[in-house]
């Protein structure tokens, strides 16, 4: 499966843009529902994991907003946040072929090293998908959630569906979706290391430029060559599994 770069044109607010499932809509209501989705408040259960970063800081790995901003880039650049920047672009590119959807679907359920890692992303997509279906209604989220009943739904997976089904852009709803991930570790890391709430906004401040680059590469990448070189992210994923005092689930 190729995934061919998409170029999204944006200009002022109430300008629309094309996607995949044909006319998005204007800029203002797309906006409107990427910060709803990403906020801390979203319903997800984002705040309950660190991605391993929990027993990083115990074996004195991430010490400072230092150690915190190359944590989290690694996850973006070489991780599991790489991983889900990949399959949310083909998801979003095909969510109206349901046999497409649903090889990405199981897909990015079973790329996860560990069990917690694992946990991380299906709990926070079912809950994505569940909520959003509530509060966001549409007929492709439904029909999706009919045919995955009982089944593993990863969090990219569940955004990129709804961002697709909602007519929102590839380009900004990947953005947004990897700007979350970034934000809900550094929030992580302010509790854990633990950082100054200054720091954790230098260190979100530091990490844009590695959400943009991934968000671009992401775009262009090939999935049949997707794959992670990032074992020290795994290995503290694993070594968590067994902390004996634990703030986060992952």
């Amino acid at each position: 499966m190729r995934i061919v770069t998409s170029t999204i044109t944006t200009t002022a607010t109430a300008t629309a843009t094309t996607t995949a499932m044909g006319t998005a809509m204007t800029t203002d209501a797309a906006l409107y529902r990427l910060l709803a989705w990403t906020s801390p408040a979203y319903p997800v259960g984002a705040f309950s994991y660190s991605h391993g970063l929990e027993w990083a800081v115990e074996a004195g790995q991430v010490r400072d907003v230092d150690g915190a901003v190359a944590y989290i880039a690694a996850v973006l650049e070489r991780g599991g946040g790489w991983v889900d920047a990949v399959l949310f672009a083909a998801t979003h590119r095909v969510a109206g072929d349901p046999a497409e959807l649903d090889g990405l679907a199981d897909l990015a359920a079973a790329f996860r090293a560990s069990s917690e890692t694992a946990l991380e992303s299906r709990q926070q997509g079912q809950a994505f998908l569940t909520v959003t279906r509530r509060a966001w209604p549409h007929p492709l989220l439904d029909e999706f959630a009919r045919r995955r009943a009982g089944l593993p739904v990863a969090h990219c997976t569940a955004m990129a569906v709804a961002c697709a089904a909602h007519g929102i852009a590839l380009e900004p709803a990947l953005h947004a979706y990897l700007h979350g991930i970034a934000s809900n570790l550094v929030s992580a890391a302010v509790r854990l290391v633990p950082l100054g709430q200054t720091d954790g906004q230098i260190a979100t401040a530091r990490l844009g430029q590695a959400v943009a680059a991934v968000g671009r590469a992401a775009l262009a990448a090939d999935i049949d060559e997707l794959g992670t070189a990032a074992p020290g992210l795994e290995l503290c994923s694993l070594a968590h599994e067994t902390q004996y005092t634990r703030l986060f689930r992952s």
